[in-house]
């Protein structure tokens, strides 16, 4: 797990309102998987961390414009 304090630049959560599992249990919009968005809300700051640190490295979320 992370020792990084979170990135207080970053918005609240990496939604960005493109929501979409149809193909997989991955969002398409922010990389998150089916369950860390249902448990966004429930999950610690190290845990949110660690999936920042992941989506990021995966290229998410992908903001349009």
């Amino acid at each position: 797990m992370s020792t990084t304090p979170p990135n207080r630049n970053r918005p609240d959560t990496p939604c960005v309102a493109v929501c979409s599992t149809t193909f997989d249990d991955i969002c398409r919009g922010c990389g998150r998987t089916a369950m860390e968005v249902a448990h966004w809300v429930g999950m610690t700051e190290q845990e949110k961390e660690a999936v920042w640190e992941r989506i990021t490295r995966e290229g998410y979320p992908k903001r349009q414009g």
